[in-house]
């Protein structure tokens, strides 16, 4: 790892956190249709309003009206394909931010040609577990299908060079996250083993991502707070669960629960 990480704060997110709830951003999510209605509880927790609009006649029209819109290639075929790159084309138009989400890059041909196209489009963020982000960024991720095979820290240079190249945020995710401006490098050293074996929360955290990127003055910050978020989150629900069937309600709990000004105290 090339650039020296600093350590994300609780008083950020408590500012980003704060700026999330005031706002309530609608999020345009075209993810994986085995995540969906994970994905929306988890928005709406955090704050956020979800919205699941997938018809190819109306993500263009949708897309422009969202206040971020996410795009996770998990369950790729044509139509759906079709779908999210016009979405894509509307947000642009509109001034939109956009997260790309490269689900098993590196691992299969046809997604991975898809996800690359994708970044001449201009994504305001990426997020993605180690294979993903190398992959991505021109080298051999190799994943073992959607699971990472490279750590998070040994794709740090990889998500610095992907930054620079394509102007977005990059978040590589994984025993502890980086996240990156191409300049700047943040972590975030929280979060649980236990949130590996639950589906759905590496793109439920794609879609936090677009909610905090929705009218964010300073886009590192954002991204770097919605990681925070959701490995704190996932911190507190092991506390109160026996194993993966019984993490996802006191994740959503905490989620909710979370207050800023609990975050400063903390931070004091």
């Amino acid at each position: 790892m090339t650039s020296t990480a600093i350590k994300f704060s609780f008083t950020q997110l408590a500012t980003e956190l704060e700026r999330v709830r005031t706002n309530t951003p609608l999020v345009h999510v075209l993810t994986n249709e085995v995540v969906q209605c994970f994905t929306a509880n988890t928005l709406l927790a955090v704050g956020a309003s979800p919205a699941m609009v997938v018809a190819q006649e109306e993500v263009a029209d949708f897309a422009a009206l969202a206040d971020a819109v996410l795009i996770n290639i998990g369950t790729l075929y044509p139509e759906r394909l079709a779908a999210m790159q016009a979405a894509i084309a509307s947000a642009n138009a509109a001034g939109t931010p956009w997260v790309l989400d490269p689900v098993a890059v590196g691992a299969l041909r046809y997604r991975t040609e898809a996800a690359k196209a994708m970044l001449a489009s201009r994504p305001a963020a990426i997020r993605g577990n180690g294979s993903e982000i190398i992959a991505l960024a021109g080298g051999l991720g190799g994943g073992k299908g959607v699971d990472s095979t490279a750590s998070s820290a040994s794709a740090v240079d990889a998500a610095l060079a992907l930054a620079r190249s394509t102007g977005a945020i990059v978040a590589v995710t994984g025993a502890i996250d980086y996240i990156t401006d191409g300049e700047t490098v943040y972590s975030v050293e929280l979060g649980h083993p236990l949130m590996t074996k639950v589906v759905g929360t590496g793109c439920a955290l794609s879609a936090v991502v677009a909610a905090f990127l929705a009218d964010a003055p300073d886009r590192l910050q954002a991204v770097a707070a919605a990681c925070a978020l959701m490995a704190l989150a996932g911190e507190r629900a092991v506390e109160c669960s026996d194993g993966p069937g019984t993490f996802v309600a006191p994740f959503l709990d905490a989620l909710h629960i979370i207050h800023p000004n609990q975050l400063r105290q903390v931070a004091a």
